[in-house]
């Protein structure tokens, strides 16, 4: 048999699970040149009747996609899928302090025409919310996810995948909470889409409601160390019009709320995206020890506005879908961790989530 035909058969075969080159591909969108680095088990451009779902994870703050890459593998491994799994970690770079972009604080190494993101925490523009490319306003971060969730449905590539799962933690999560409302990729008959939003900082609100203390549950302490409660008085409503918008006047702004849309975010109306917001599959993997500040914890009053910290704010959120828009989305909270993507992706709580059978 021909040597470069046995190597690409294999190749297809056989997972492919180190975070180096040999494990990555590019992925172009829309016709631009610019193209976003993902880590994959298998290659996207090849026929492969092994794969039945496919699982999309998206890193943190720290762009390490291939960190993310071994850690789905890993989780893989535990689940004992990782061969009739695709697992995907995309990177979405960023080397804004070159670009000249002032604000800016990452200094990723970048390739030819790789594409450059925001990422200073206080913009509202930066790849975790859907934001455009810093010399390409016609493309965003949300239009290359939705690049790999199409060639993903692609049945004479993969004929017999059935679930598709996009997952990411902590900015991550905050990317697929955005991504999960404005993305316009429905689900086909023959493949489920479903969104896992792990321990980000803040959610995108659908009105202007906002969370009181009522709308946490009374048997989870997800308030920070030391806190003191107030004494007992009658509990308000779980959620209220939020009392501080004259001082907090972004409190409802894009990416925490629906207000000053702009790009691939704002092109559906804001009924629109509330009707899809409540129709997504969406579960809630949040960490029972995640109440401290650790990693870049977002203290912004449009932030605090949701709740004191991660687990309380993803409790909050998951109600408030679910109460206020009869969404069906479910909430994990995984034992012992805390603010860690392995932690909570290799938990034995998180695998049924992430690899639905």
């Amino acid at each position: 048999m021909n040597a470069i035909l046995l190597s690409a058969m294999l190749a297809v075969s056989t997972p492919c699970t180190l975070a180096k080159t040999e494990c990555t591909e590019w992925i172009t969108t829309k016709g631009v040149s610019s193209k976003v680095l993902i880590y994959r088990s298998y290659p996207l451009g090849a026929r492969n009747d092994r794969v039945t779902r496919a699982f999309i994870f998206v890193h943190g703050i720290n762009r390490d996609a291939d960190n993310h890459f071994r850690t789905a593998l890993a989780a893989a491994f535990l689940d004992g899928v990782i061969g009739d799994t695709l697992i995907i970690a995309p990177r979405f770079a960023s080397n804004s302090v070159a670009r000249g972009n002032e604000t800016g604080h990452c200094m990723d190494d970048m390739s030819t025409n790789e594409a450059n993101w925001f990422c200073d925490n206080q913009r509202p523009d930066t790849w975790r919310s859907g934001g455009p490319e810093i010399d390409n306003a016609t493309v965003s971060s949300f239009d290359f996810m939705d690049e790999i969730v199409r060639r993903l449905s692609d049945t004479h590539i993969f004929p017999n995948l059935r679930a598709i799962v996009v997952a990411g933690h902590s900015a991550g999560g905050q990317f697929v909470n955005r991504y999960a409302i404005t993305t316009d990729m429905r689900e086909s008959p023959r493949i489920a889409i479903s969104y896992v939003v792990a321990n980000p900082s803040s959610y995108a609100y659908l009105n202007g409601m906002r969370p009181t203390a009522s709308a946490l549950p009374a048997n989870i302490s997800a308030a920070a160390p030391g806190f003191r409660p107030p004494p007992p008085v009658e509990p308000p409503p779980s959620f209220v019009a939020f009392g501080d918008a004259r001082n907090c006047t972004t409190y409802n702004d894009w990416p925490y709320g629906f207000k000053n849309r702009h790009g691939y975010t704002g092109q559906l109306t804001e009924e629109q995206l509330r009707t899809q917001a409540a129709a997504r599959r969406v579960t809630y993997l949040l960490g029972e020890s995640d109440i401290l500040p650790s990693g870049v914890f977002d203290v912004s009053c449009p932030a605090v506005a949701q709740g004191p910290t991660r687990l309380a704010r993803g409790l909050a959120y998951a109600k408030y879908m679910n109460d206020n828009f009869g969404a069906h989305h479910g909430t994990v909270i995984v034992p012992f961790c805390g603010h860690s993507a392995r932690c909570i992706f290799t938990s034995d709580v998180a695998l049924p989530v992430i690899f639905p059978r």
